[in-house]
């Protein structure tokens, strides 16, 4: 039964980085992927608080695989991320391909730890 909730919960996730993908595109056309930015800074944000939930809380581990491996993973997407750096690399963006490439990893990574904070602090 955790897998089919699973398997929903990464349908999910997938629908939301969709519509929060258009929206945030929405707001300004940009060269840098700020989209893909806010999706997995924001999902790691939510992994953050959900493993401080379990760590700290003793919340069932089968939500963590749910909302962690199904919602999350649908929702997150560092792949796409990789490639757009490749993207404004090849189209001689060597600036925003830095800053796309270390501005995610560290804002993904300082998300994740707010939220273990967030998640012990309750």
């Amino acid at each position: 039964m955790i897998a089919v909730a699973v398997i929903f919960a990464g349908a999910l996730g997938a629908v939301c980085r969709f519509v929060v993908d258009g929206a945030v595109k929405g707001l300004r056309a940009s060269t840098f992927p700020w989209g893909t930015f806010v999706i997995n800074v924001s999902g790691s944000l939510l992994l953050g608080i959900l493993a401080g939930l379990v760590i700290s809380h003793g919340m069932p581990s089968s939500v963590q695989a749910v909302v962690g491996t199904g919602f999350c993973g649908g929702y997150t997407t560092f792949s796409t991320a990789s490639f757009e750096t490749i993207r404004l690399a090849q189209g001689r963006q060597a600036v925003l391909s830095a800053l796309n490439a270390i501005g995610s990893l560290v804002c993904s990574v300082g998300a994740c730890a707010l939220g273990l904070v967030l998640a012990w602090a309750i």
